[in-house]
């Protein structure tokens, strides 16, 4: 039940985040960096915003800890890269965006969270 009302949280999330209209949230599957459909639409939405604001955009990526940090650590900026590539496809001046890696995530429920890319639009 602890992780079902965990995803659903995450769920809620996707998008703008936490109350925070300038969070978005990015989730990958396991090990991967591809971009998704949805994955996409909430990159393009953070876009939106950061270009009516005239925004700085900080992208922060995160993977989950396994037994080889240091490739949980390169998924982590790989997923933070790709992310922000994306903004500046979108528009985004590469200039105003900014990249930190998080990774790796180490707790219960860190299944899914650790598979994201936080987004903030006016972050800095």
């Amino acid at each position: 039940m602890r992780r079902l009302s965990l995803f659903l949280g995450l769920g809620l999330l996707t998008g703008c985040a936490g109350g925070h209209p300038g969070k978005y949230i990015v989730f990958f599957t396991q090990n991967s960096t591809q971009l998704d459909t949805p994955a996409q639409t909430v990159i393009t939405q953070a876009a939106q915003r950061a270009l009516a604001h005239h925004a700085n955009v900080r992208v922060e990526g995160y993977a989950a800890a396994s037994h080889d940090l240091s490739a949980d650590e390169l998924l982590a900026i790989d997923r933070a890269k790709i992310v922000a590539r994306q903004l500046a496809v979108d528009g985004v001046d590469a200039s105003r965006i900014s990249q930190q890696p998080r990774g790796p995530v180490n707790n219960e429920d860190g299944a899914l969270a650790s598979r994201r890319v936080e987004i903030e639009v006016g972050g800095h």
